[in-house]
């Protein structure tokens, strides 16, 4: 296999709100909060109207897309055997996935992440993780890591307790690592075990400016770029409008963004940026190739509601 991906299993529910829902929910705009009261989600959820139900996270977002470029991928997410648990199997099989996770009855429903869209493209999200966020060492297989050539990982999956002793069994196990940042509420949370992770345990990081700015406390870009190159790893970086750019051995590539987009929901950007970058890098692209790649992808995904092309 040429990648597995391992991820929060999680449902999203879309919904297009108005910038009023966001404030008077007490959300932060463009960010995700996680929602630990399943009561809590419900009432939330109970005062919109559902646009699409789709199987999602960051990871299994991206290795989907890698699966439609022709690359050969599986992924681990763990979810409970309900009626979400079942549509969210299917879903990936569907896309060519190999799932690697014996699903079975559990305490916590199956997760579910409520993407709430405003009148500009924006997303804000609230993540009700069910059992996603119990993930063990016990349903990540070291057997299935040792047959591929690389692991990708979610920021989003990183916590104290059991989904960290899950990740550190996957890169202990694996050939290559790399890992998507995810989101700022992340970074900073965890911030001083991601920073060990970026420095010392990934091969490839993905951030866009504001993770990585807020990792390593930088006042400006110039001193991420420092960061970039003495960890002497291969760190990606979205801009946004300013596109995106990678710092590999020392060398900065540059990419600018494609332009007359019509941008209708930004949800799946970062997850389709990854995939598009690391088909490249699986299958020998140039550095440039590969942001390219990326960059296409993103284009093609913000033009459309969801995060699955």
């Amino acid at each position: 296999m040429q990648i597995l991906g391992i991820g929060n299993a999680i449902v999203d529910v879309i919904c297009k709100v108005e910038e009023n829902f966001i404030t008077q929910n007490d959300l932060t705009k463009s960010n995700m909060k996680l929602i630990f009261d399943e009561n809590e989600f419900k009432n939330l959820l109970s005062n919109l109207k559902i646009e699409k139900t789709i199987s999602g996270g960051s990871v299994a977002n991206s290795i989907v897309g890698l699966s439609q470029l022709g690359n050969k991928v599986g992924f681990i997410g763990k979810v409970s055997k309900d009626d979400l648990g079942e549509k969210y199997e299917i879903g990936l099989k569907r896309e060519n996935v190999e799932y690697f996770y014996q699903k079975k009855k559990e305490a916590l429903p199956t997760g579910t992440c409520l993407i709430l869209i405003t009148p500009d493209s924006e997303r804000t999200m609230c993540t009700f993780l069910g059992t996603a966020g119990k993930i063990n060492e016990k349903d990540v297989s070291a057997e299935e890591i040792k047959k591929s050539k690389m692991i990708f990982l979610e920021g989003y999956l990183w916590d104290e307790g059991d989904p960290k002793k899950a990740f550190n069994k996957a890169i202990n196990s694996a050939k290559k690592v790399a890992m998507s940042l995810s989101d700022k509420f992340c970074v900073d949370r965890h911030k001083a075990n991601f920073l060990e992770l970026v420095k010392n345990k990934l091969d490839i990081t993905f951030a866009n400016e504001d993770e990585i700015t807020s990792l390593i406390n930088a006042k400006d870009f110039n001193e991420v770029i420092s960061f970039g190159k003495e960890i002497k790893k291969n760190l990606i970086i979205t801009r946004g409008e300013k596109g995106a750019l990678s710092i590999k051995d020392n060398k900065i590539t540059e990419v600018g963004v494609n332009k007359n987009l019509n941008i209708v929901d930004l949800t799946g950007a970062g997850d389709l940026f990854a995939s598009g970058y690391l088909h490249g890098h699986l299958n020998n692209f140039s550095e440039e190739d590969c942001l390219q790649k990326g960059t296409e992808m993103s284009s093609k995904i913000i033009q459309q509601i969801g995060a699955r092309l």
